[in-house]
């Protein structure tokens, strides 16, 4: 286990506690595929005590056959003054039927006392007799030592007590958690160290624990007699220390620099989401945290081959979970390894750890090497080469692509953003271009009903296909949206793969401004069909135009490059 750290990802639990973040059963179902196809160890899916969609969810999710991960149903100490056997709560817990759970319990003395309200003592009874309880059921059970490192500093003592007390108990993992995310890296480390070696002492002491009632015991396990919850009786074991673990929140930027601290100092299970998201600030993102434990640090969190899988899988889960994926992510965002001054760019093409930390192939990403009036030739004859690898920025369609970028880009066009567009720029000039379908006609109309606070458009597209034409319709909330629509209705008798795209962000932006309402502006549109992602742009005086543009590059670029991968499938 030294070299291993488990991960538990909680996307599906305290991920959707951030804003704006909702999943439905179904979108529940398959962000656990995902997860386990990347082969990450835990998966904390919800607290199925919480909703009825939770336990639903856990009802489903039983059918589903997993080759990596393992499901852990989320909830709290039983409450005050109620037997485990009582708490409805709990029960929730043990009729979710997974193999783990994972309960939270106070480990902060302030907390006990002003929040919870509770006697110290009392706090500590929560926490032995529910993690005995779960044992005494078969369950493996993950403590999340909520508050830990507030705890720690405030009172150390209690804070401590409270881990060996769910040790003692039989809890198979110990999760300290900076759970208001204020905590720097050295006080992770402190606490860390300190609770190593609290475990450490209550493991060798008190390995395994036998109760009153005969109950088969677990490795180091504690099962009381639930009935008079009597003080359970120990026996010396070999068995091997508990696992410390850590989840940290995102509250100080902090998250995955105390996550590093925390495995540093010992720590070989995280918990977090895959990126990133959570509530408030967020949690640690795993995407951006595995590549540098495995690639920096030498440690396995997932199974071998996967790694190279994480990119697309953090695009897979933003798609579900219908957010952009952060641009600027580490490792595994479009940006991580984009390049835009021209030395920079020729710097990478002669070495590539010019200017990159890592091969971005390790972890499923491109170098992208962004169209720009300074990105110079070298930077396009590499894009240029992914189309025609004889291509050197001294060719004569490189110079070509130089000269016509500058004339775009003063117009205000702008491709560093755009790739899908510059893509269909370089066939244009390389003429392996061809329209796979046409625009004849367009309308878009916007009405504004009196006494109707909400606008309704109307577009109207007539599109010719290889010989044949379609006209379509379609409404929406606003004239962007309606033509999306109606474009898509129009040709997806012809293209039906059309049917998997949708736009995931869509901005507008001002060239000159000193033309005030006639401004010619510039519309970036980002689409996805659930494994790439990419992005396009239009110019115009008219921004429904400049929209048109952008939808009309978004929609070949998607059908290009699906005809493409089937050809070299073919071959």
């Amino acid at each position: 286990m030294k070299n291993t750290i488990e991960l538990l990802d909680t996307s599906l639990r305290d991920g959707s506690q951030g804003e704006g973040i909702t999943f439905s059963v179904r979108d529940k179902l398959a962000v656990v595929k995902a997860l386990d196809a990347l082969g990450v160890t835990w998966i904390e899916a919800g607290n199925p005590g919480s909703n009825p969609k939770d336990a639903e969810f856990f009802r489903l999710a039983a059918e589903i056959k997993l080759e990596h991960a393992r499901l852990c149903a989320f909830g709290s100490t039983r409450k005050k003054g109620v037997r485990p056997e009582d708490d409805k709560q709990v029960q929730s817990l043990l009729d979710a039927n997974t193999e783990a759970v994972t309960i939270f319990g106070k480990s902060s003395y302030l907390h006990v006392t002003q929040v919870l309200m509770v006697e110290p003592a009392e706090n500590l009874a929560m926490i032995e007799d529910t993690v005995a309880f779960f044992k005494q059921h078969g369950r493996f059970v993950i403590y999340d030592a909520e508050h830990f490192f507030d705890g720690f500093a405030e009172n150390a003592d209690y804070a401590l007590s409270t881990l060996q007390t769910a040790l003692a108990a039989g809890a198979d993992r110990i999760v300290l958690c900076d759970t208001n995310g204020g905590a720097f890296p050295d006080a992770i480390e402190r606490g860390v160290k300190a609770a190593l070696s609290v475990v450490s002492d209550t493991s060798t002491a008190s390995a395994a624990v036998v109760s009153d009632t005969s109950a088969t015991p677990t490795p180091a396990a504690v099962v009381p007699d639930t009935s008079v919850m009597s003080t359970p009786k120990v026996v010396e074991s070999d068995t091997p220390a508990v696992i410390i673990g850590i989840h940290a929140h995102n509250d100080s930027d902090l998250a995955i620099a105390n996550s590093l601290a925390a495995v540093k100092a010992g720590c070989r299970h995280i918990q977090g989401t895959l990126l990133g998201f959570g509530e408030r600030c967020g949690n640690t993102a795993l995407g951006a945290l595995i590549p540098s434990l495995e690639l920096k640090l030498g440690l396995h969190c997932l199974p071998s081959g996967k790694l190279e899988h994480i990119s697309t899988t953090c695009r897979q889960i933003a798609e579900i979970a219908n957010v952009s994926m952060p641009d600027n992510m580490p490792y595994v965002g479009s940006r991580a390894f984009a390049h835009k001054a021209g030395m920079h760019a020729d710097g990478i093409l002669k070495l590539r750890s010019s200017f990159e930390h890592i091969d971005p192939t390790l972890v499923g990403n491109d170098r992208r090497f962004l169209m720009s009036e300074i990105g110079g030739r070298s930077a396009i004859a590499e894009r240029a080469r992914k189309l025609d690898p004889s291509l050197t920025k001294e060719h004569p369609v490189v110079s070509a692509l130089a000269v016509r970028l500058k004339t775009l880009e003063a117009e205000g066009w702008q491709f560093e953003g755009a790739d899908g567009s510059f893509e269909l720029l370089v066939r244009r000039e390389l003429g392996r271009y061809q329209p796979l379908f046409k625009i004849i006609a367009y309308r878009v109309v916007t009405e504004h009903p009196n006494g109707e606070a909400i606008a309704c458009s109307h577009a109207w597209v007539k599109v010719w296909v290889d010989g044949q034409d379609d006209i379509a319709a379609a409404e929406g909330p606003g004239p962007v949206n309606a033509l999306d629509g109606a474009l898509r209705r129009a040709l997806k008798r012809f293209y039906p793969e059309l049917e998997q795209v949708r736009l995931t962000d869509y901005k507008v932006r001002v060239i000159d401004g000193r033309d005030a309402t006639a401004a010619r502006v510039r519309v970036l549109i980002e689409s996805s069909d659930g494994q790439h992602t990419w992005s396009t742009v239009g110019v115009s005086a008219d921004i429904i135009d400049a929209s048109r543009a952008a939808l009309v590059d978004s929609i070949e670029y998607k059908l290009i490059g699906d005809i493409e991968r089937r050809f070299k499938a073919y071959l």
